[in-house]
């Protein structure tokens, strides 16, 4: 971890805090919610030590990159944007996208706006979502989840986090890095968002004290707002983004999902994965991996064989 080298970079009207090891051909790294770049920490010793470029930012709203306050700041437009100023602030034409959560809805965004620019995608966890021409997001996951969907419940400035807050940053992080598969995550307004923090009071195995620090010390000074204005800005993109309406992501892809992910339990997900929907919208994904009793945080549970599944992918190029 010591040769994992800091900087802070001007992109697109912001700070940005990269995290960099190795040399070769360039992979970035995109985190997911509630996550760091640190969260990439396995992958990026294993692929330097393989002859590549490992590059992970903190992304917009997180850890030590800037934080506008609006919402309005944190659509796929901005958050695509600050990685092709990036890009380009590294002198990368091209580079390989690896990407989990939140990263992996900013890398298929990516794949559309500006496919030139990515030699071959490993997304995990979320699939892509084809752009509803007549529903907005937030609505969609109303009809489909009821008004007590976390995403739905996010939307309110400050109600989520006054919850976040109410606890301890670590019990933050070892809670919802606990969550296990079987059906969407669901919180009735009676109980509250604190319900999210009544997890296990032990941290998952794959995650040492060290990490745990890294996380809740990074999160107790910045808060939240951040990361939840990803999911306050996705009515906004969706609306920006009509133009891509029916686009297909045409780079390559190879995409990982845990058997156990919460995400796999939304209806329909596992339909549009594997009944075809998926390779319509993306006709180069060469291959899906469902990975047996693996939850979300994927690359973090099982960071030998996801980074081991990336290996075997890129080096396809």
């Amino acid at each position: 971890m010591e040769k994992i080298t800091h900087s802070n970079m001007s992109v697109n009207g912001i700070n940005m805090h990269v995290a960099e090891i190795g040399d070769g051909p360039a992979v970035l790294f995109l985190h997911g919610f509630p996550e760091l770049w640190y969260t990439w920490r396995h992958q990026m010793l294993y692929l330097s030590a393989r002859g590549y470029r490992a590059i992970a930012p903190d992304l917009r709203g997180y850890g030590d990159t800037d934080a506008p306050p609006s919402p309005a700041d944190y659509t796929a437009f901005h958050l695509v944007g600050d990685l092709v100023a990036l890009l380009d602030a590294l002198g990368l034409e091209q580079v390989f996208l690896v990407a989990h959560d939140w990263g992996a809805i900013v890398a298929w965004w990516f794949c559309l706006f500006r496919p030139e620019r990515i030699k071959g995608l490993v997304n995990m966890s979320v699939q892509f979502y084809p752009r509803h021409p007549q529903i907005k997001p937030i609505q969609m996951y109303k009809n489909l989840l009821g008004d007590d969907f976390y995403m739905c419940r996010f939307q309110k400035a400050g109600e989520a986090e006054k919850a976040f807050e109410s606890v301890e940053a670590s019990q933050v992080i070892k809670s919802l890095f606990s969550f296990r598969g079987g059906k969407p995550i669901i919180v009735p307004r009676e109980i509250g968002l604190e319900a999210l923090f009544q997890a296990p009071a032990e941290s998952p195995p794959w995650l040492t004290e060290e990490d745990l620090d890294y996380f809740a010390g990074k999160f107790k000074k910045t808060g939240y707002t951040g990361g939840l204005n990803y999911y306050r800005a996705m009515d906004l993109t969706w609306e920006l983004a009509a133009p891509w309406v029916g686009a297909q992501v045409k780079v390559p892809v190879k995409f990982i999902i845990g058997e156990q992910d919460i995400t796999y339990y939304v209806p329909g997900v596992k339909e549009y994965i594997h009944d075809g929907g998926f390779k319509k919208d993306v006709p180069n994904l060469e291959q899906v991996v469902v990975m047996e009793g693996v939850a979300h945080f994927i690359n973090q549970e099982k960071p030998e064989e996801v980074s081991q599944h990336i290996y075997e992918f890129i080096t396809n190029f």
